[in-house]
């Protein structure tokens, strides 16, 4: 196989394993850009020992085994004496990711979709609470509201994201 068709094949590959890679991840790294980091991190790794792979066994197994042991690097590398999660546990989470990562996908696909078809309001107050992990407090002095009310707008939105999100999986499910 040449240089070009391994490229191709790992990205084939990593596509596939991404969403139960970024679920195990995110699962055990609590703070979204700290999360990121350890995702492409991850992928870097994955593509520089493309070659140890064996294709007789699924790939996202040994994505995740790899991501296991970036995940306790990570909690090793912010100097914490334990790290937050035992090995048992992270074993069995990545057990479970690879059992259910054909629902996840499904599942964030339609996240993705209802995300795009929010208001432009909602989806920055999501990306500032989430993403730039600010208090409701925060927000409120982006928005020139209270707390209290960016609290409640985020109640709603979160509910509208979940009936979008139930909706288009139940479509597919019809589909199917």
């Amino acid at each position: 196989m040449n240089e070009d068709q391994k490229i191709e094949l790992f990205t084939e590959f990593w596509l596939k394993a991404e969403p139960a890679v970024s679920a195990y991840v995110f699962a055990s790294v609590s703070r979204f850009h700290d999360a990121e980091d350890v995702v492409q991190r991850i992928a870097q790794e994955l593509a520089r020992r493309f070659d140890e792979y064996d294709p007789s066994r699924p790939f996202v197994a040994w994505a995740l085994w790899i991501a296991k042991s970036r995940v306790i690097d990570f909690y090793r590398v912010q100097g914490r004496e334990r790290v937050v999660f035992s090995d048992e546990l992270l074993g069995k989470l990545a057990d479970t990711i690879v059992q259910q990562a054909d629902g996840r996908s499904g599942r964030r696909e339609a996240l993705e979709a209802c995300l795009d078809e929010l208001p432009p309001k909602s989806r920055r107050l999501l990306d500032l609470r989430y993403v730039e992990e600010q208090s409701a407090e925060e927000a409120a002095r982006e928005f020139d509201s209270s707390a209290a009310s960016v609290r409640v707008l985020l109640s709603r939105v979160r509910t509208v994201l979940a009936s979008c999100i139930e909706r288009r999986l139940a479509m597919e499910n019809v589909r199917c």
